[in-house]
């Protein structure tokens, strides 16, 4: 019996899940973010200005829909004689409301947390009041139940950058509770860091997190590197097929795992058949079959001629399994980690 790994109906829409505006440390405002990611064929942008929980439903219209998100910040103490932020590990993660409704940001300090131009906008943020303020605290507990307040609280919560974060193993371990990491982040990249994440996703998935990955841009808009090729938009981003392009069908394609992460390439179906799983894609050059264990499949293109179609033998032991496509410009497209024990 044939299974959509991405589902047969629907429509793809090009989606940015991490994004900064003049709210926050952003360079451009929420309108002119629209205009330009609009203008590079996205559908879909989240905005997830530092620290803020600010919707932007007057974003929306037939061509467009505006996520309501914020990105939290946490970050470790200073090493000894070191007080350059660039020494520090941190840890940042996105959170986008399931709910178009949602107005309330969970987790609100009265006093704390607030930098930049973020500052400015704490009068506008709808929160408990009932509640203490939240104090956060860079530990694997302490991460992680800023994580699950989050999600309990419907919101879509993704771990960003651990590269550029300079967190390792010991960290990015003890945190549960996130929805997804990024695969890729388009800013980090940009700038010269290495933020493209298998080994991260493969680390936290053999730990037992059942979580998928994301592309996203993480963009800031620095106006010195407009019309140069480290302006950070258009680097990474996450394609999710979904029955319209309207809050609650995104929202539903976001927690189903519908969707998948990418540099470049295009994937065109997913599906599991008969012990194997079938893939077809944009032009590759390669396209690999990883697993929960140490065994993996590889497609490479022969004679100069270009993949656009693979598939592989799944064994049950895999425990998982999560393709990517290569284009041969060496940009990357990675599907999401599916479960054996589910297909």
């Amino acid at each position: 019996m044939k299974k959509f790994l991405l589902p047969q109906e629907g429509s793809f829409y090009k989606a940015n899940l991490h994004c900064h505006t003049t709210l926050s440390d952003g360079a451009l405002s929420p309108e002119e973010v629209k205009e330009l990611y609009k203008s590079l064929g996205y559908s879909i942008v989240a905005f997830t200005d530092h620290d803020i929980f600010i919707p932007h439903p007057e974003l929306c219209d037939d061509n467009f829909l505006a996520l309501n998100g914020f990105e939290i910040e946490t970050d470790g103490d200073f090493p000894d004689g070191k007080d350059d932020y660039s020494f520090i590990k941190t840890c940042h993660f996105c959170c986008i409301a399931l709910d178009a409704e949602a107005r309330t940001q969970p987790c609100w300090h009265r006093e704390k947390y607030l930098k930049g131009n973020a500052a400015k906008q704490r009068d506008r943020i709808v929160f408990d009041e009932s509640l203490p303020d939240y104090e956060r605290s860079y530990t694997g507990e302490g991460i992680s139940d800023h994580m699950k307040r989050a999600k309990e609280a419907g919101f879509f919560v993704t771990y960003n950058h651990p590269t550029w974060s300079s967190e390792s193993y010991p960290e990015y371990m003890s945190y549960h509770g996130m929805h997804a990491m990024e695969m890729f982040n388009g800013s980090c990249n940009c700038s010269g860091f290495e933020d493209c994440n298998p080994r991260v996703y493969d680390d936290m998935l053999r730990g037992g997190e059942r979580i998928y990955c994301i592309g996203a841009d993480d963009n800031h808009n620095n106006p010195s590197r407009k019309g140069t090729k480290l302006y950070d938009s258009g680097w990474a981003f996450t394609v999710i097929k979904s029955a319209g392009l309207n809050y609650s069908s995104v929202s539903s394609a976001l927690l189903s795992g519908h969707f998948y992460a990418s540099e470049g390439p295009s994937i065109n179906e997913l599906w599991y058949e008969d012990g194997f799983v079938h893939i077809s894609c944009s032009d590759a050059y390669r396209i690999n079959y990883n697993s929960g264990r140490r065994k993996v499949h590889t497609k490479i293109c022969e004679d100069g001629e270009a993949l656009t179609e693979a598939h592989f033998p799944v064994d049950y032991d895999d425990g998982y399994f999560r393709i990517t496509v290569i284009g041969k410009d060496g940009k990357r497209a990675c599907t999401n980690a599916y479960f054996t024990d589910t297909l």
